[in-house]
């Protein structure tokens, strides 16, 4: 059997979306004959902790830990003990002077991001494993793109054959535009970025929008493979909430990229024309101070908005069947149009109806009317937005489409990578 190190920040007890993509690879790529060996941070800084996804860590999987060196623990310092969250790094009018100019030091000082100082070390600490493990590729998963100048370093050094994968674009990336960077600086991201397309021998991310922006940024073949659901997650039966409530459940970041301004003004007017009903909105996840400071002050919002901490992955399968409608909001940004949330398989696999608020012509937007899971709709029409909603208050999955949704297993989407590090 072939051996495949993969080098990845987010490694479960990690949660969120950043560890599903490569811990699913990792458990379905014995069956189709190699090895992964896992490469990642003794002591990373995360935000969400999920044990329960350890369950999908098999016992016989080897992974190699070295500690890392991150500056966000000096920030914590200096800012009595309060961390810096990655995605919560808006314009909000409650940043303080002290989180500014730690989001432009962020942004300019450490390049391509905080976890710059593992590089070397692991180029170090992997030249001696890769040959003792008879390693036969190497991957890299980015975001951190700090991840894939470990696979240039190994690459320039081994010569070993390397896959850089793309969980999202990296010059493009709608995040950088937060860190008050100078051309000078956004010049360096450019040409580190180019080093790593010119120098991979595959390069591979996660929709077809994002694979042609990086032919622009530099030309060459590029592989997609999407992200997707693990059926066993989803074995036991899925039934209808018996609650009386309609329900309407998001997951995860809420913050000024992903702010649903026409969506609330929609459902404050189906609560209007249907007295009879009664609603339930669950936000379980991080929300910015400023989003929640105007669900707070908005009466009927208040009554029906209900605030939920992040939950393990376990719950969350639990809750997607308490929901009657499922929301997915896409970055409102100008590379939307490639963005495909990891959630979205998942709630393809909960059979509930999604509502996506994005761009119509986006790649979500292919997969939610291929599949037929649900409606995309523009995050201005506020008019839309309020007749999807009437629409599910009697909607039936009529138009899911079983074969299309099929393709989008974890363990169908392992079988394409499979066959290309067999290309590599």
């Amino acid at each position: 059997m072939k051996k495949v190190l993969i080098i990845t920040y987010y490694w479960p007890p990690s949660g969120g979306g950043g560890v599903q993509r490569w811990l699913k690879f990792a458990k379905y790529l014995p069956e189709f004959g190699w090895e992964p060996v896992i490469f990642t941070p003794e002591n990373p800084d995360f935000d969400i902790q999920d044990q329960s996804l350890l369950k999908d860590v098999s016992s016989e999987l080897e992974v190699i830990k070295l500690p890392i060196w991150e500056p966000y623990t000096l920030f914590a310092k200096v800012n009595k003990g309060k961390k810096l969250k990655q995605g919560l790094v808006s314009s909000d009018s409650k940043q303080s002077w002290l989180t500014s100019l730690a989001l432009f030091i962020r942004g300019n000082f450490f390049i391509p991001d905080p976890r710059k100082f593992w590089v070397k070390p692991s180029i170090k600490f992997l030249s001696r494993i890769i040959d003792d493990n008879k390693i036969d590729v190497v991957v890299t998963s980015g975001p951190p793109h700090s991840m894939h100048l470990i696979g240039l370093g190994l690459k320039k050094k081994l010569g070993i054959k390397w896959l850089a994968d793309f969980r999202d674009p990296w010059s493009k990336w709608d995040m950088l535009d937060q860190f008050k960077m100078t051309s000078l600086v956004r010049g360096i991201h450019r040409r580190l970025e180019r080093k790593v397309l010119a120098n991979a021998d595959e390069v591979l991310t996660v929709s077809q929008s994002w694979s042609k922006e990086f032919e622009q940024i530099h030309q060459r073949k590029y592989s997609v493979i999407n992200n997707g659901f693990d059926a066993d997650d989803f074995e036991t039966s899925i039934s209808k909430s018996s609650d009386k409530q309609f329900v309407i459940s998001h997951f995860g970041l809420i913050n000024q990229f992903r702010n649903p301004v026409n969506f609330w003004k929609a459902i404050k007017k189906v609560i209007h024309d249907n007295p009879q009903l009664s609603f339930k909105i669950n936000l379980f996840g991080t929300i910015e101070a400023s989003i929640l400071d105007a669900l707070k002050n908005d009466k009927l919002l208040k009554a029906i908005v209900e605030i939920k901490s992040p939950v393990s992955h376990d719950q969350v399968l639990k809750e997607y069947q308490k929901s009657d409608v499922l929301l997915l909001l896409l970055n409102n940004t100008d590379n939307a149009k490639g963005h495909i949330p990891g959630k979205l398989f998942e709630y393809m696999a909960s059979g509930r109806y999604v509502l996506a608020l994005g761009p119509a012509d986006g790649d979500s937007a292919s997969i939610i009317n291929e599949t037929g899971i649900g409606k995309v709709l523009d995050w201005h029409d506020a008019q839309g937005i309020e007749e999807a909603l009437k629409a599910t208050l009697q909607a039936t999955d009529s138009n899911r489409n079983s074969n299309a949704i099929g393709k989008y297993t974890r363990k169908a989407l392992t079988e394409n990578l499979a066959q290309l590090l067999n290309r590599i």
